[in-house]
């Protein structure tokens, strides 16, 4: 395969775990009573507050919600309403330059460079498509969205089910082993190695402090840096 579609995961992949974990969501968490207070009348926020509202039996006033809401952000929850309202937040942060979004040097690189040499990228990644953007239009990098020509969330399925990868596959127009996938945990690989795909298990220190080896790696070969990728 000479010219295959990467696709990548975000999380630990071309960003750290940590920024997820220890600024986008304590941000949300923070600002959610401010930005509900401020626009929760507004219809593209109220229909999620409304959704979380019917999931607790109904009526409840918005500062119950925000309650609710923050509960889900400290177990991680996996909830429509949740990202749709935490991509709002993560909106206004980044649109008010409260943070930028870190971005490994080595993956801006060859992000970069195979962008430029024809390879058609995309992202797959449990964040919401919207989230997905957000990030990589803010990164500290700059705007790298024009590098990419899919985003897929998890509405095509479970990053741990192959057919999520056959589906993204077919959505793409691209055959599975034309497709390498990068990701950070092995699960996921896995799964689209099943699918056909070609797989890389990036492994970096700063987010896995031992090294995933031998059989931690599960037959995936393995990198630490971007640029330590042959895609020959």
């Amino acid at each position: 395969m000479t010219n295959p579609l990467i696709l990548t995961d975000i999380e630990g992949t071309t960003s750290s775990i940590s920024f997820v974990k220890d600024v986008l969501f304590p941000y949300a968490r923070r600002e959610l009573p401010r930005f509900v207070r401020e626009r929760g009348d507004e219809p593209d926020v109220r229909r999620w507050l409304d959704m979380v509202a019917i999931e607790n039996g109904g009526l409840c006033q918005d500062a119950m919600i925000v309650e609710t809401l923050q509960g889900w952000i400290d177990t991680d929850r996996k909830h429509i309403a949740l990202k749709a309202l935490q991509g709002m937040v993560w909106e206004a942060g980044y649109h008010d330059a409260d943070f930028t979004a870190p971005v490994y040097p080595d993956a801006v690189e060859a992000l970069r460079h195979w962008h430029g040499e024809g390879h058609a990228l995309a992202v797959y990644s449990s964040g919401s498509v919207p989230a997905q953007k957000l990030l990589f239009a803010h990164t500290d990098a700059g705007d790298l969205t024009g590098l990419f020509s899919g985003w897929f969330d998890t509405a095509v399925g479970g990053k741990r089910e192959a057919a999520s990868y056959a589906a993204i596959a077919e959505a793409l127009a691209v055959a599975p082993g034309d497709i390498l996938f990068l990701s950070d945990v092995v699960a996921e690989l896995d799964a689209a190695r099943e699918a056909r795909l070609r797989t890389v298990l990036i492994d970096r220190r700063e987010d896995y402090p031992e090294p995933r080896n031998g059989d931690a790696a599960n037959g995936h070969p393995r990198v630490e840096r971007f640029t330590d990728i042959a895609l020959g």
